[in-house]
């Protein structure tokens, strides 16, 4: 502990938009950060020092971690074995138990279903056989998902009819390339288990997520529930407090975060995305870290979710999660800004120059997550108006 209290040398595991934006947060919190990533064009190299080596080589961490207090990550694809070695020499954090759970999607529902937590239906799938007894089992539509390493709609499959069983084997599954069409045989046993999940599809209403922070000593504090909107995979919008939320939906959502949290002995940031059907939510995934869906608490929450993981890895008391603007029907907004960047001046003059920008420093490509603009307004209404002016210059 350093003299003030709290740990005070910080390492992030990952160096992309969230390393930056915890490099940010500890920097306003007079602490210091170090980033370990395998890019040397990683954005929170801007912004502080960025170690540059392989994840796949663990000895080469010694460097990295000489005078740290504690480690953190910045992406759930950390390797499990690597955070438990650096969890034997100082504080890891979150626990490399919830890594282990959120890295693959059948122990992540798994869980869920533990705690009482309700998921879709889903059946792990390493041959076709499986996959059509799954289909046969389960019913369409579905969707076929890989279990790890899948994002922003990647490595996903929807099958609507059973002719899009072939096709999602073909696209996702270990593939016999003798058989026509590289399709495996029915029955026979692939060259490596495709490791995949069919999940029955979902028939929403909308999408949520919950984000809160816990405390070594075990306190628990949760953001406002947020909606999220999506497009290609991708996450567009999120708004803050989610509008018309029964308060039965947000202590679904509340309660189920604090479970997963009580239940891994949690440190940091967790979130946790739904399915929203009538008045029950179904949990879809969780996060580790840091989310894409908590982007609008830098500037519409008094203690943004930055901060408070790293508050929480530090050591240092929680913040108030609570809307910056106290008036009942305050609202936030967050837009990713993806592919390619609007002109700023235009960006900087919405919504009567309410609105924030936030660029990440990336070069522009196609699909690629390059800066979040977020605006507060005082009424639901007033929010809308902001979103739509900012969407038709984001186009």
């Amino acid at each position: 502990m350093s003299e003030g209290g709290g740990r005070n040398t910080i390492g992030i595991l990952g160096g992309g938009q969230l390393g930056r934006m915890l490099a940010l947060a500890a920097h306003d919190l007079g602490l210091h950060t170090r980033c370990f990533d395998e890019s040397a064009d990683a954005v929170a190299g801007h912004v502080t020092q960025l170690h540059i080596d392989s994840f796949d080589h663990p000895a080469r961490l010694d460097a990295f971690l000489d005078g740290l207090t504690a480690v953190t990550y910045e992406f759930e694809n950390v390797p499990v074995a690597l955070a438990q070695r650096i969890s034997e020499r100082i504080p890891c954090f979150p626990p490399p138990a919830a890594l282990d759970a959120a890295q693959d999607r059948v122990t992540e529902k798994t869980l869920f279903r533990s705690l009482g937590i309700p998921t879709a239906g889903f059946a792990p799938v390493d041959t076709l056989a499986q996959l059509k007894a799954a289909v046969a089992a389960q019913g369409l539509p579905a969707v076929l998902k890989t279990r790890r390493l899948g994002y922003d709609g990647k490595g996903q499959y929807v099958l609507r009819d059973e002719s899009d069983t072939a096709k999602a084997w073909g696209a996702l599954g270990a593939t016999d390339s003798s058989a026509p069409g590289g399709v495996g045989a029915e029955g026979a046993a692939p060259a490596r288990a495709a490791n995949l999940i069919l999940e029955q599809f979902v028939p929403f209403t909308r999408e949520l997520s919950i984000i809160a922070v816990r405390s070594e000593a075990g306190e628990v504090r949760t953001w406002p529930l947020i909606e999220n909107t999506h497009s290609q995979g991708i996450l567009r919008t999120s708004i803050a407090p989610a509008p018309n939320a029964p308060a039965a939906i947000t202590e679904q959502a509340t309660g189920a975060v604090r479970a997963v949290m009580n239940h891994l002995n949690y440190v940091g940031v967790l979130a946790i995305e739904f399915f929203q059907l009538g008045d029950t939510l179904v949990a879809n995934e969780m996060a580790p870290r840091v989310h894409n869906s908590g982007h609008w608490t830098i500037d519409g929450s008094i203690t943004s979710q930055f901060e408070n993981h790293i508050r929480a890895v530090a050591g240092l008391p929680l913040g108030d999660c609570s809307m910056r603007d106290a008036a009942p029907s305050a609202s936030s907004a967050m837009l990713n800004i993806i592919g390619r960047m609007p002109p700023r001046e235009r960006l900087l003059a919405a919504a009567r120059g309410r609105a924030k920008l936030h660029d990440y420093g990336k070069e522009p490509r196609p699909g690629r997550k390059l800066a979040h603009i977020s605006v507060n307004a005082p009424s639901l209404r007033d929010l809308n108006i902001a979103i739509g002016e900012l969407r038709a210059i984001l186009g």
